[in-house]
């Protein structure tokens, strides 16, 4: 039974996938076929998570259930959500030509009637590490009003065979998260990284930086700002065929109006994505070294 105070963990997996090349999702990483989700899940479960809810398409939905949901639904409670191009607040409409869904910020909002408790969110094609699972669980657990994201090392987090979008992160003297700047062509240099913005303008980076990687804790008390902040970014771009509402982005927008406070938890897990198919392999090593480190057994279900 799925107890009302344990955190939801709440999946998304509903990207096109664009530059990988299909449902990337369902790929499999592990010596038994396991996706990186199973990981996620494996280690949500075990840090104390009682409930995922995905947030998919409809298109992918049949083929998703019977792939990735029938695993767990013995495990843990499993509900679903859909992120669709129509699915906007009342008073909008998508324009003609629109394709790719509205971005995280909006994959998010769709979830608001499916969660009651503390929630972390999640990639599906990120591998984020158990010890992060377990920050979560005690901020989420915890009582605290504030939100809170787990903080990965930019350099771990980039891709040899393209450029990657991160959200890097400032945080004031508390320790708190204080701004995030979202860069959309980071590659990388050597030890370091460099960061191309629209115009061609090229900005060194340390690699250092800590950046989000959507792994997010929050409270049911920021749907209600998210669904704001949604209405406020169709008004502006409603007629935009690509433009997207990014989750860090929503997070800087109430920080900097003082209206939240988002506590940054460092990890020192190591981070895995697959943003490429290339990115396949090198994901699967590091899936078969944790194993042989002991972390995660051969077999996970």
């Amino acid at each position: 039974m799925t107890s009302p105070t344990s955190p939801t963990l709440l999946v998304m997996a509903a990207g096109l996938g664009s530059r990988y090349g299909g449902l990337k999702q369902l790929d499999p990483v592990g010596p038994s076929r396991e996706t990186l989700i199973d990981y996620s899940i494996y280690d949500a479960i075990r840090a104390g998570f009682s409930r995922v809810v995905f947030v998919i398409r409809k298109d992918i939905e049949a083929v998703f259930r019977e792939t990735v949901g029938v695993r767990f639904s013995s495990r843990i409670a499993v509900d679903y959500v859909f992120q669709e191009i129509d699915g906007l607040p009342h008073g909008f409409a998508p324009p003609p030509g629109r394709t790719r869904p509205w971005g995280t910020a909006h994959a998010v909002l769709v979830a608001a009637d499916a969660i009651q408790t503390p929630f972390a969110v999640i990639n599906a094609d990120d591998f984020y590490g158990a010890h992060s699972f377990r920050l979560l669980t005690q901020h989420l657990s915890s009582g605290s009003p504030d939100s809170a994201m787990v903080a990965f090392i930019l350099r771990n987090t980039l891709s040899p065979f393209g450029t990657v979008s991160r959200g890097i992160c400032e945080l004031d003297c508390g320790g708190c998260l204080q701004a995030i700047v979202e860069r959309t062509q980071i590659a990388p240099a050597g030890q370091h990284a460099r960061n191309t913005d629209p115009e061609g303008h090229i900005t060194q980076l340390t690699g250092d930086e800590l950046v989000s990687m959507n792994l997010w804790g929050f409270t049911p008390a920021i749907f209600p700002e998210l669904h704001e902040y949604f209405a406020r970014f169709l008004t502006q771009h409603a007629s935009d065929l690509t433009a997207e509402a990014f989750l860090p982005s929503f997070v800087s927008s109430l920080i900097t109006a003082g209206r939240a406070r988002v506590r940054v938890l460092q990890t020192p897990d190591p981070w895995f994505g697959i943003t490429y198919r290339e990115d396949l392999p090198r994901v699967a090593a590091g899936i078969r070294a944790l194993i042989a480190g002991g972390h995660y057994p051969e077999r996970l279900w």
